[in-house]
């Protein structure tokens, strides 16, 4: 009755939409931006078999895909690749990032006319969901087209499995769709199990993120601080910031830039582009100048603040950094990626909350090259240490580095599991 319910609410909001969408589209603006394809209302697709469906949530999920893409490249040669992301950002990222024999689109609503319209026009011969984006009728109707799909780089934290556990039947015949599993650790296999999905078909790979190996340190860095004058400063990148986390950062900023003899710029990255007037507000009421990205890459840098008003940079953009923060984890959001900025050479400092990303920051942890900080203050003082100490800071770095290499292999293993389902090319 639940699912029921489901199919009949969305299938009304698809006609609702498709009815309102001459207005949405006048009105532009969010409210008009990617809706045709929402509605499935996609171009004319390439032909050629064998056909991949990848859905990427967002844009830490395009990363995974931009990997796993590169990996079936090497592997397979021969395929067409369709690639969805629910939000705008993530399918910008992914058109920017990806190669253009990749098709970029947003997803399909998860409604059952939508849904059956895009699996008509894209003919995928393998569906692929990146992480833990489960939408039930999506599922369902390849599922009835005989569609194979995979679930790859799944979690599932403690706190999702105990509201999936409520519905656990729900959720049972959700997951069954799946022909298997593949998740990044022992935890996650245990809660899918948990949820009624055959513990014999989940396998556990890793996590694919950590497998994005850095191009040349040297360039990279060197490109980023020409462009944005950076040379002669000391950079502390906060990447990744969550609401609340600036407001505890600014006062490392501040004391950093009071202690040091070099000029400090602070690069503040926040997770979400929406966010972007909460933080310059913040600024200004705090009497801090700041500039935004986008004007610095026109028209030069004036301050010693820099504010990410973009997407998809962060990745690359530690490279630039002397010290990094990653956000999420002095607030209650469950951290980021540490690895991301670890494979650069550069010690992480992270809060207390990682649960999301507890196995990484274990490992750096573990390894003396990573470091996790109850509170801004005693962070402002970790910093201030390794300053005075850059020999040990130096070597911190290589270990951070070598962790992060370490961790690869989840590409290899995913792509595996991709291959054992595909059909072989014409």
């Amino acid at each position: 009755m639940l699912y029921q319910a489901y199919r009949l609410f969305g299938a009304g909001g698809y006609f609702l939409l498709l009815f309102l969408a001459p207005l949405l589209r006048a009105a532009g603006g969010r409210f008009g931006a990617g809706l045709d394809q929402r509605l499935a209302r996609y171009p004319g697709q390439g032909i050629g078999s064998p056909c991949i469906w990848l859905h990427a949530a967002s844009v830490g999920e395009v990363q995974a895909a931009r990997i796993l893409i590169g990996e079936l490249a090497a592997r397979h040669g021969r395929f067409r690749c369709v690639l969805t992301t629910m939000t705008m950002q993530g399918w910008r990222v992914a058109r920017d990032l990806l190669p253009e024999t990749v098709t970029c689109l947003m997803a399909p609503l998860d409604a059952p006319p939508a849904v059956r319209r895009a699996i008509r026009l894209i003919r995928p011969d393998l569906y692929i969901c990146l992480e833990t984006e489960l939408w039930p009728v999506m599922l369902t109707e390849a599922g009835r087209a005989g569609i194979p799909m995979l679930l790859l780089n799944g979690r599932m934290s403690e706190r999702s499995f105990r509201r999936y556990r409520r519905i656990r039947g729900f959720m049972t015949r959700i997951l069954r769709e799946f022909k298997r599993l593949g998740v990044i650790g022992d935890d996650d296999a245990r809660r899918f199990a948990d949820l009624g999905f055959p513990a014999r078909h989940i396998q556990v790979t890793g996590n694919i993120k950590y497998d994005l190996q850095p191009r040349d340190q040297k360039r990279v860095r060197s490109r980023y601080r020409r462009e944005l004058d950076l040379d002669g400063s000391l950079v502390f990148v906060s990447g990744s910031t969550h609401s609340g986390e600036e407001e505890l950062l600014l006062p490392v900023y501040r004391r950093l830039r009071d202690c040091v003899e070099l000029p400090v710029t602070w690069i503040v990255v926040p997770r979400h582009l929406r966010r972007l007037p909460e933080v310059e507000g913040l600024l200004v009421r705090s009497g801090v100048a700041y500039d935004l990205l986008s004007a610095v890459r026109t028209s030069g840098r004036t301050s010693g603040i820099i504010l990410v008003d973009s997407m998809g940079e962060l990745a690359d953009l530690y490279a630039a950094a002397d010290f990094v923060f990653c956000g999420g984890s002095l607030v209650e959001r469950g951290g980021h990626n540490v690895m991301e900025a670890a494979r650069w050479g550069v010690p992480v400092y992270f809060g207390p909350s990682m649960k999301d990303f507890r196995d990484a920051a274990d490992l750096l942890l573990a390894a003396g090259a990573g470091f996790e900080v109850a509170d801004a203050d005693i962070l402002a003082d970790l910093i201030l240490a390794h300053l005075a100490d850059p020999d040990r800071y130096r070597a911190i770095g290589r270990l951070a580095a070598e962790v992060a290499g370490a961790q690869g292999g989840a590409a290899r293993r995913q792509v595996e599991m991709v291959l054992s389902l595909l059909p072989a090319a014409p």
